[in-house]
This record gives C-alpha cells, sequence and structure tokens, in this order.
C-alpha cells in the first residue's frame, strides 16, 4: 500500500470533506459514521460543520495537521494542576532515504506548528513547562543515489520552554571534513543526548543525582548543568 499511495500524496480538500458530511448529515447510519471517522482522523467540528463557509484563502493557507492536535491536547492536560507532569510527543516523516529537500519541509513545519501550539494551550504553565525534543539516530551527511541520506549517528536537540536559558548553541562542532566524520560517513557525536536529558530531570524536575543511574542505566553519571533557570 505504501508504494501504491505514497505518504505524500495530494490529499483532498478540506472543504470537500465539509460537502460530504452535509450530504450524509441527515442519514441516521452514515451521517454519525463519517464524522465519528473525521473525528478519529482529527478533523474539527467547524470543518464537518453542515454550514461551515467554504475555506478563504487565508483559511485555506492555516494547517491543522495530527501534531498540532496532538501538541494543542497535551498542552491542556499539563495545564491542568490535577493532570500530568510529564507527557511523550512523537512525529514521524523523517526517514529521508530519496528525496530529502522536498519531504524535509513537511515535519519540520508540523514540528513548529506543534510546539507553537504547545505553547499556546498551556497559557502561563509554559513558563514552568521544558520541552524536550530528539530523535534516536541522525542521517548520513554524503547523499545517497536517490537524492536522500541514510540512517546515521549524530544528530541534534532542541531544548526549549519558559525556564530554559536559551539562544544559543551547545556542544562540541566536529566539523564536515572526510577525516572528521564518523566512520568516514556520519556527524560524529560529541555529545551524549541522555546527559541532555537527565540535567533537566536533576534541575527541572529535582530529581536526586543518585537516581539518574536507574532512569539511564549505563548512561554517563554526570548530567549536563546550566540548560534551565532553577526556580
Amino acid at each position: 500500500v505504501g508504494s501504491y499511495a505514497p505518504a505524500a500524496a495530494q490529499h483532498p480538500d478540506p472543504e470537500l470533506y465539509n460537502q460530504i458530511a452535509a450530504l450524509n448529515d441527515a442519514d441516521p447510519i452514515t451521517g454519525p459514521a463519517y464524522r465519528h471517522a473525521l473525528k478519529a482522523r482529527s478533523f474539527s467540528e467547524a470543518v464537518m460543520a453542515p454550514d461551515a463557509a467554504p475555506n478563504t484563502p487565508d483559511q485555506a493557507k492555516r494547517k491543522t495537521d495530527n501534531f498540532t492536535m496532538l501538541a494543542t491536547a497535551a498542552g491542556h492536560m499539563l495545564a491542568d494542576p490535577q493532570g500530568p507532569r510529564v507527557a511523550a510527543l512523537e512525529i514521524g516523516g523523517w526517514d529521508t532515504h530519496a528525496g530529502q529537500v522536498g519531504r524535509l519541509n513537511g515535519p519540520l513545519s508540523q514540528l513548529d506548528r506543534g510546539i507553537m501550539a504547545l505553547k499556546n494551550s498551556l497559557g502561563p504553565v509554559w513558563d514552568k513547562t521544558v520541552v524536550l525534543v530528539m530523535t534516536e539516530f541522525g542521517r548520513t551527511v554524503r547523499m545517497n543515489g536517490t537524492s536522500g541520506t541514510d540512517h546515521g549517528t549524530g544528530t541534534v536537540t532542541f531544548v526549549a520552554g519558559g525556564p530554559v536559558t536559551g539562544g544559543r548553541v551547545g556542544g562540541t562542532w566536529p566539523g564536515l571534513k572526510p577525516s572528521q566524520l564518523f566512520e568516514n560517513r556520519d556527524l560524529a557525536p560529541t555529545t551524549d543526548a541522555r546527559t541532555i536529558a537527565a540535567g533537566i530531570l536533576v534541575e527541572h524536575m529535582g530529581l536526586p543525582r543518585t537516581a539518574l543511574a536507574q532512569v539511564f542505566p549505563g548512561a554517563p553519571s554526570t548530567p549536563m548543568e546550566g540548560l534551565v533557570r532553577r526556580a
């Protein structure tokens, strides 16, 4: 199925879904079923409303994707005093073995919109929130034969949020010369991502350093310091 209908294929305009919903609205069987299916695909009630106005040019430019809606929901739950303290969100689309230049804009834009949606839904709680964006592997430095990159080693980690001492790039840049690459193919890793997470757990969440070995068995015991401002 993936090769027949690739993920990058064009999807119908939301107005078409709106018209189909309106067509089935009075049917006691297909009406509720269709609305339930659209909700499962993260369509809002505004899109499914029978009298919803057609998209204006400005509305068409506003994209609401599943990750943005997930981030919004997570923000509302985290902002609730009785809600959870930690949330883990996942976004796909980074496995760019082919056509990387044209494919990266999608997930990067979703990540950007998702973090902004999380900030907006958190409200004042954003000032007490730290967001860690990371992946389990990077990409190769050199392009492959299909204008993409394959699974690599070194990558990037982002830290954002109200308490973060941001506006800077941390770590050590290893360089991109052939002699500086890891195994002559990858960006060389210079920072263990677990030390970043450990630093946030200690400085922001108040986890005792003695408990880090239980959270990250076998990881470096020294957490990265200075990532967040202490309360």
